[in-house]
Parts: structure tokens; C-alpha cells; sequence
């Protein structure tokens, strides 16, 4: 995947949107807050990208407060519930760019990054002359849906595909436990991943790990591994 540029904020960073208007912008969570963040800073000088965002838990947050106020016979905000959907933040995105290229949203649990980077390099493949953006942006869910296997590291992250591009970001899957071909380990957390080399306890922390120091980066999952890489230059 040829790419042109990424940006990514940790969770309790504060985001800076002063591009979005004042009366969306206080209406936004931390998660569309930093979403939004990351994309603006990887879309300068592009007038015209395709969106592919992705997000395992997107707005759940949200979603569990209008549940609550539902539950308890509490009137539900029409802005709150328009909000909550996986795929706003890709709309408010487009309006504040006046940007009507196609946009996507993706949520296939702990590997949605992963998948959110194959529906954005197909898509790329498809059409090199458009450049696409993935923005991945999520936080654990509210306590009230108990212990989530795999939780998400919270933050976002976004990546610019464009034949414009400083190097490459390389992606294997295998099915093994680890990249020598070592049936998987029976463990998990921290023991399991301990006999990996260089593996990482959510694939956004390997992604980003990669794409900042450039070396190799694995993450596991439910007997699949996958192998981040960076090589430099162009395709």
C-alpha cells in the first residue's frame, strides 16, 4: 500500500477541529473529535479523496446513553441519534470539505483496521488516479457491556494511499501463531504474545509501531497473525 501520509493522536490528547463549525463541533464526541483530527491532517492539498473509516465500536457510546434515556422514558435527542450511526463522522467529514467523493465505514471487530486497509488498497488498486484515506478511530466500550475480548486500544489513526507516496506499507496473514510457523500458543494476553518477536497487543498499536519506526510488526488474533512491514519508496 503506497503511502503518502498518516497521523495519529492517543485518546486523551485534545483535538484540534476548528475547521468544522463552531455548532457541529460541540456537538461531536472525543471519538468523531479525533477522527476528524487525524484526517484533516492527512488530506491537506487533496481536494477531492475517498473515505474508508473504520471503527470496531464506532459510537457505542453514544448509543448506550440514548438506550439509557430510552429505558428510563427520557426523550432522545434527533441530533444525538444522527450521530450515532458508524458512518457519521465520514459525513460530517465530506460537508466540511464540500467533498462528495464515496465514503465507506467498516467494523469487523478486532481486525477492522486491518480489513479497513484491504477495502482501502482494493479500492486504490481499482482507481490509482483518486487517493484513498483510512481513518481508524475507536475507545472501549462502557463498562456495562462487560470484559470484550480483544478491547480496543483507544485513539485514531489515519493513512493517505496516494501514488505520491514516501514508501510502502507492507501486510502478510498467516494462520500459524507466529511468523516461524509455530503452532499457536494456547495462551493469551501477555504470555501468548511474549513468544512472538516484535507483536503487539492491538493491531492499531503494531500498525502505528511500524509505520513510525519502519521495522516489522506482528499482531494475533484467534489463530491469525499478521505481519506488518515497511519498504521505502514508490511501487
Amino acid at each position: 500500500m503506497p503511502v503518502a501520509r498518516w497521523s495519529a493522536v492517543a485518546a486523551a490528547a485534545t483535538a484540534d477541529i476548528s475547521f468544522i463549525e463552531p455548532i457541529v463541533r460541540r456537538r461531536l464526541s472525543s471519538l468523531s473529535r479525533s477522527a476528524l483530527k487525524v484526517a484533516h491532517d492527512c488530506v491537506a492539498g487533496r481536494d477531492r479523496v475517498r473515505v474508508v473509516f473504520a471503527s470496531r465500536h464506532g459510537e457505542l457510546r453514544r448509543t448506550t446513553d440514548i438506550l439509557r434515556a430510552i429505558s428510563t422514558g427520557e426523550p432522545v435527542s434527533p441530533t444525538a441519534f444522527s450521530l450515532s450511526v458508524l458512518n457519521a463522522m465520514t459525513g460530517i467529514f465530506g460537508i466540511a470539505r464540500g467533498d462528495r467523493s464515496p465514503a465507506s465505514a467498516i467494523s469487523a471487530g478486532a481486525q477492522t483496521l486491518g480489513f479497513a486497509l484491504l477495502e482501502a488498497h482494493a479500492q486504490f488498486e481499482a482507481d490509482p488516479s483518486s487517493p484513498v484515506l483510512v481513518v481508524y478511530a475507536d475507545e472501549p466500550a462502557d463498562a456495562a457491556y462487560g470484559t470484550i475480548e480483544d478491547e480496543v486500544q483507544g485513539g485514531a489513526l489515519a493513512i493517505l494511499l496516494d501514488t505520491r507516496a514516501a514508501g510502502q506499507l507492507a501486510c502478510t496473514i498467516s494462520a500459524s501463531g507466529s511468523p516461524s510457523g509455530e503452532p499457536e500458543s494456547p495462551l493469551r494476553g501477555p504470555a501468548a504474545f511474549a513468544r512472538i518477536p516484535d507483536s503487539f497487543l492491538t493491531q492499531s498499536e503494531a500498525v502505528q509501531r511500524c509505520l513510525g519506526t519502519q521495522a516489522p510488526a506482528t499482531w494475533q488474533t484467534n489463530g491469525t497473525t499478521w505481519h506488518w512491514s515497511w519498504h521505502d519508496g514508490a511501487a
